[in-house]
């Protein structure tokens, strides 16, 4: 028997039961449907995640209290860095352009009836520059707000636009934690970041948040949450973030461990990459048990097609089919199964990406490589599962068979 022949008679066989064909079918299409929509919409985030961080500048480094490995152990970090860090990196390091201090905390924010809770920065006027940061209306904070620890504030355009639809919120009085703050300004959009909605704040000035919002916690001065620093180009960042390290290792007295981490736009993106490529990996191996459970239902149901042919195949082996052409019929009829569910499976995948893409910022994309992967894969589960049941058929004895029928 040829190959030919063998695939027409296991197409004839499949489609004499079609429901079914479809319901053995049905495993391995949710099984790559799943791990293509699950690889596809991983890459779809750590593509986003990665862009988001790009746009923040390649010359732009942060400092952040506390060791990575201590990051690692707690979230209550000590309050290591202060604004005086801040200062020293600006004045005596000659590889940096621009540096923020930044003190940030989640407090309630009201005005007339609205009362939400937001992300309060407390910066200084640096930040601007280096953030990328632009006014649309008013003006930022200056070094004299910060030395007279003036109350005023700047606003996200989407707390501007919540709580000032139709009215110019220039010179208006909001309460910051039952403080009031006369509004300055307000920011351009800028968007989300990382799912964290960057209009959706509100910029003070450092010392007034330190003064009469948050307080002072360090005994060293006034703590900050993070140091926001641009190199004075691309090419000059590995030299800053030496000399930013060396820096603060002599102003804290560091023998050992260091109290603060020092990243890079790069060294953020690495982590990234890490985190949600280990993501996908894993969300792509859960979808792939399903693969292995529609293996598993393609054999069960080889097996009862066995048990039902049994006077066929004990008819074919006595006018002279040899074990191989009962066999390949059978192996053929497990593969087919199998790849067409992959198929149909492909497409309902790459159907979920692309409307993923469509309703959400994430650029989902379609990978050639995971669409082979899948295909390939299902059909081989086809063809390891549809060993046991090919060679049962083929090891009938003839005699046997039709007396059992």
């Amino acid at each position: 028997m040829d190959w030919l022949e063998s695939g027409k008679m296991a197409v004839k066989t499949l489609t004499a039961n079609k429901l079914r064909t479809s319901l053995t079918m049905l495993g391995m299409v949710i099984g790559n449907a799943s791990v293509i929509a699950m690889i596809g919409i991983g890459q779809g985030a750590q593509r986003l995640a990665s862009e988001q961080f790009e746009s923040l500048g390649p010359n732009v480094l942060f400092v952040s209290p506390g060791s990575s490995q201590a990051r690692q152990r707690t979230t209550n970090l000590p309050r290591t860095l202060v604004w005086d860090d801040a200062k020293a990196i600006a004045s005596q390091v000659p590889s940096v352009k621009g540096v923020a201090a930044q003190r940030q905390a989640q407090l309630p924010l009201i005005y007339g009836g609205r009362n939400r809770s937001s992300l309060i920065t407390g910066t200084t006027p640096e930040f601007l520059s280096v953030r990328d940061f632009n006014v649309a209306k008013g003006r930022f904070l200056t070094n004299l707000d910060l030395e007279r620890n003036k109350r005023v504030a700047v606003l996200g355009s989407q707390i501007a636009t919540d709580f000032f639809a139709g009215k110019d919120p220039i010179g208006q009085q909001i309460r910051i934690r039952n403080v009031s703050f006369e509004v300055i300004g307000i920011m351009q959009s800028k968007g989300s970041f990382l799912g964290s909605n960057q209009d959706d704040a509100v910029y003070v000035p450092l010392t007034t948040t330190a003064s009469v919002l948050t307080g002072r916690t360090s005994p060293y001065g006034l703590d900050v949450s993070i140091i926001s620093i641009s190199a004075k180009n691309e090419a000059s960042v590995p030299a800053a973030e030496f000399q930013i390290t060396n820096l603060l290792r002599l102003r804290h007295k560091i023998i050992n461990e260091d109290d603060f981490t020092v990243q890079t736009q790069k060294d953020i993106l690495r982590i990234v990459g890490t985190i949600t490529g280990g993501l996908t990996a894993m969300l792509a191996a859960i979808a792939a048990v399903s693969l292995l459970v529609g293996g598993i239902g393609i054999m069960n149901i080889m097996l009862v097609s066995v048990s039902e042919r049994t006077q066929e195949i004990g008819l074919r082996k006595a006018i002279g089919a040899a074990e191989n052409d009962i066999l390949i019929q059978f192996m053929i009829e497990a593969v087919l199964l199998s790849a067409a569910g992959g198929v149909i499976g492909t497409a309902v995948g790459v159907g979920g990406i692309l409307l993923v893409g469509a309703f959400s910022p994430l650029s989902a994309s379609v990978s050639p490589v995971a669409i082979a992967l899948a295909v390939s894969v299902s059909g081989s589960i086809g063809l390891i599962f549809g060993v046991i049941p090919a060679r049962q058929a083929a090891k009938l004895d003839p005699i046997v068979a039709l007396r059992s029928a």
